[in-house]
Order: C-alpha cells, then sequence, then structure tokens
C-alpha cells in the first residue's frame, strides 16, 4: 500500500516515524512551505520536513494545494491512502478521490467538539479536564469527516499547550498505528458525527492573547497556560507588551485583592507579580518585559521597576 503522509508541526512527527517503524511504505511526504522565523525571519523548514528528510523521503511543499499542478505532482505518487496530522489545508475533493483507501487525519480533540485548527488550545483555555485524539476519514469540511476511532487524555492542572501536544501526538501514533492494519484492508466502518454536537477552535489572534483582568481568576490561569510555549499572553505595561508564560492557579476558596481594579498590580516579589482579577488576584511567576526575554517572578523583582498601584491593561 502506498501511503502519502501529511502534516507539518511537531505533534505530526510520531505519526510519520511510526510509519516508517511499522514497515509501511511511505512514498511521499507533503508539507508546508518553509517560513521565516526570528527577529532575523530565516527561512526555516517544519518539523516535518526536517523528520521526512532524516528518513530520506521525497518532500513536497505546495503554497496552494488546490492548485490543478500541485494535486498532478502528488496524484504522481499514486496513493492509495493518504495520512494527515496537522497539516494546516483542507484537502480539497480532487485529493480527496486520489487514494482507494481513502484520506485519514490523526485529529487532536474529541470530535465532534473542538473542530479547527487550534483544538489543543482552545481545549485548555476552556478549562477542559479531559482531551484525546479522533481518527477520523476527511471530508471538504472542516474537520466534519466520519470518525474511525478515538481516545481519551487526560488534561492536568499544570498542563500548558505544549505538554498536551506531546501527549497527543504519541497517543495520535498509537491509535493510527493500532488501525493501519484495518485500514490497510481498505476502507472501514466509521461513525457520522453529530453536527449538534459541534464546537469550534479556529487559529488564534492576538485578541485571543490579550489579558482581560476583568475575568475570572481560574479563566486567566487557563488562558495563560494555553497559550505556552506558542505565543503566550499578554497585557499592557506603560504602552508597551508584558506577557505572562507562568502563573500559579488559584484556589477557590482565596477571593483576596480587595476593591482595587482589576489588572491593579498589588505586589512585585519573589513569589510573583500579584495582580488584581475580576473576582480574586492572580499571581504570574513567570514574565517577560518588552524587549527583554521571558524571566522568573524572582529575578524580575531584584530590578523590577513595576510598583504596585501600577494597573496593566
Amino acid at each position: 500500500m502506498r501511503i502519502v503522509f501529511m502534516g507539518t508541526p511537531a505533534f505530526a512527527v510520531p505519526s510519520l516515524r511510526m510509519l516508517l517503524e511499522e514497515g509501511y511504505d511511505v512514498v511521499a511526504v507533503v508539507t508546508q512551505p518553509d517560513r521565516p522565523q526570528g527577529r532575523k525571519k530565516t527561512l526555516a523548514p517544519t518539523p516535518v520536513k526536517v523528520a521526512a528528510l532524516e528518513l530520506g523521503l521525497p518532500v513536497l511543499q505546495p503554497e496552494r494545494l488546490r492548485r490543478p499542478e500541485s494535486v498532478a505532482e502528488l496524484a504522481a505518487y499514486e496513493p492509495d491512502l493518504i495520512v494527515t496530522a496537522a497539516y494546516g489545508q483542507i484537502l480539497p475533493g480532487s485529493v480527496l478521490e486520489l487514494p482507494k483507501n481513502g484520506c485519514v487525519n490523526v485529529h487532536g480533540s474529541l470530535l465532534p467538539k473542538y473542530r479547527g485548527g487550534a483544538p489543543i488550545q482552545h481545549c485548555i483555555m476552556n478549562g477542559e479536564k479531559v482531551t484525546g485524539v479522533t481518527l477520523m476519514y476527511m471530508a471538504e469540511g472542516l474537520d466534519t469527516g466520519d470518525m474511525i476511532s478515538r481516545v481519551e487524555v487526560a488534561i492536568e492542572d499544570e498542563d500548558t499547550s505544549g505538554t498536551v501536544f506531546e501527549k497527543l501526538s504519541v497517543a495520535g501514533a498509537d491509535l493510527l498505528k493500532a488501525e493501519m492494519p484495518r485500514l490497510a484492508a481498505g476502507r472501514v466502518e466509521a461513525v457520522v458525527q453529530d453536527d449538534s454536537e459541534a464546537t469550534y477552535a479556529p487559529n488564534l489572534s492576538r485578541e485571543d492573547e490579550r489579558i482581560d483582568w476583568s475575568r475570572g481568576s481560574l479563566e486567566l490561569y487557563n488562558q495563560i497556560r494555553g497559550l505556552v510555549p506558542f505565543s503566550g499572553a499578554f497585557t499592557l505595561w506603560n504602552g508597551e507588551t508584558f506577557k505572562a508564560w507562568a502563573a500559579v492557579k488559584p484556589q477557590a476558596e482565596e477571593q483576596p485583592g480587595g476593591s482595587a481594579a482589576p489588572g491593579t498590580v498589588l505586589s512585585v516579589s519573589e513569589r510573583g507579580v500579584e495582580v488584581k482579577t475580576g473576582d480574586g488576584t492572580l499571581r504570574l511567576t513567570t514574565v517577560q518585559p518588552a524587549g527583554k526575554k521571558a524571566m522568573s517572578a524572582a529575578d524580575f523583582s531584584r530590578g523590577a521597576t513595576l510598583a504596585p498601584g501600577t494597573v496593566l491593561g
């Protein structure tokens, strides 16, 4: 069986490696084009491209998979099965129709919840306790295809998007491994999604990253950990970005802060930057002032000019 694998971030790499380790014939890998990264805007390959080249696999990087020339290039590999994992583009019908055994996707949520490009981040930001991976047939809609199998993964209080990405990437590879014999034998029975239960997880915007201090402490704690290690959550201090990379989970029985306005800095110490929220306080333990690297609250407090009474916004 000839397999084309499609993926982009590190989430997809364990699934790709598993296919090779299990002896499946991966004839090509499709990933997003190299993108500029860092302050110098140096072109960088995707994690999947790096892994594919290490494994000696041909790599395709179409800017738009929908273009006829991109479809033709893919069709030349005559895939029997296409496997995707966080590829980053919706597959057009012309691609979905290519493999006789269909196109399957390793999706990082328990569908039909959290359809879209940022399911893990939204799941954590919403305070979910359980997530998982769904193996599904692909359709032209956004994560609307029939479900082949699912596996649940717990979200711990201290988990971030980064740690959950790692858990789900392994769980996804294991789920795909378990189902590959059936997929190799042909199309398998799958369960139709209940669209009435669907929720969506679109790619995050700048506004999703901004801290609204009038919200509850637990909501803000979940927002911060949901944005680690990617963009980080931010607020404004003297008109400049001030990022929060870690905080202490607030306890339900603690409601300190007095009558200060939300966003008011109550204290700055080695223990953290204590900020008033809509229903209490939140203690930030890793912060990043504009133009500097992320640092612990202990390091920040030693040279901090952020005075108690300052209102962040």
